[in-house]
């Protein structure tokens, strides 16, 4: 069977659906609960924290958005150029999907010799590196032209280069 979307349903529902929602609470939490959970709020939480904290969590959300506006203009508009869907479907994935192998590789890095405790990780911890995961093997999936329309593969070529 030829495939003939680049963002198939599969990939559009988890990069302009399930990611943006998971960013978007993300921001949330952190407007919530900008403390470790395993203490009591600080008397006085330095402003520098808050406003850091609070920005990082903006940005995530941001690239959220982004996502679901990007993809949608893509399938919307480009439902009928499957290579250029796949164009730029990849130049949005691809930053993405290094900044999921960075923020993984950072965060265990962060941990020190405590990485390989993972008994002792915290609920927050398990979800940061899980839910990291589940953006990270579909991405690493589309990639790989898993399930999707790939035009190296899939698209019509000039005579001269068939055999």
């Amino acid at each position: 069977m030829r495939l003939m979307s680049a963002l198939p349903d599969f990939y559009y529902f988890i990069f302009a659906a399930y990611e943006p929602t998971l960013c978007i609470l993300g921001f949330f939490g952190a407007l919530a609960y900008a403390w470790p959970s395993d203490s009591p709020p600080p008397d006085v939480l330095p402003r520098a924290s808050l406003v850091t904290v609070i920005q990082l969590a903006h940005v995530c959300a941001l690239v959220g958005v982004i996502n679901f506006f990007l993809l949608s203009a893509v399938r919307k508009h480009l439902h009928a150029l499957p290579a250029l869907q796949e164009k730029f479907t990849f130049a949005l994935l691809c930053p993405l999907l290094i900044g999921d192998l960075m923020h993984l590789y950072l965060t265990l890095w962060s941990l020190g010799d405590q990485k390989w405790d993972v008994w002792n990780w915290s609920p927050m911890l398990w979800a940061t590196i899980g839910l990291g995961m589940t953006l990270l093997i579909p991405r690493i999936c589309w990639h790989l032209g898993i399930g999707r329309y790939v035009d190296a593969r899939d698209g019509n070529f000039p005579k001269i280069f068939q055999k």
